[in-house]
């Protein structure tokens, strides 16, 4: 496995999370359990993401300026995801927030899958990229 194929398990837990949690209604258990689910994850991927692969792509001038968007990316969904944690469960503000959270998080996460990691590929040897498993799988455990 490498780097790659890593990033992409994560997105497609995020994905599956993020539908089952929009398929919620109200301040339900439901929708508390897959929220505790949800936010460490996305958190700790972040962070294992920016300290692993984008410190790769940040440190070349040929991926730098895609890195720092999608860590901005990152910034953005973060700020979502505290507001989040602060409103009302059964509020349809909620709800709505969330959609939002989750529409940009599958826009960042294609736009990963379909644009950075082609980037990456001609900056990141293969070497590395399977040697950057590790270092993600350490942190993001660091983060959980």
């Amino acid at each position: 496995m490498d780097i790659y194929e890593r990033i992409v398990l994560d997105h497609d837990t995020q994905r599956e999370l993020a539908a089952a949690l929009e398929a919620t209604s109200g301040d339900s258990e439901e929708r508390r359990e897959l929220w505790d689910r949800f936010k460490p994850e996305a958190e700790a991927h972040a962070a294992a993401e920016e300290q692993t692969f984008y410190a790769e792509l940040i440190a070349d001038p040929e991926t730098q300026e895609q890195a720092r968007h999608s860590v901005s990316e990152h910034k953005e969904a973060a700020d979502l995801l505290e507001e989040l944690g602060e409103l009302d469960m059964s509020s349809s503000q909620w709800l709505a927030k969330f959609k939002t959270l989750k529409d940009d998080l599958e826009h960042h996460m294609s736009e990963e899958e379909n644009e950075v990691f082609a980037q990456a590929r001609r900056v990141i040897s293969q070497q590395q990229a399977t040697k950057l498993v590790d270092e993600f799988e350490a942190r993001k455990s660091a983060e959980l």
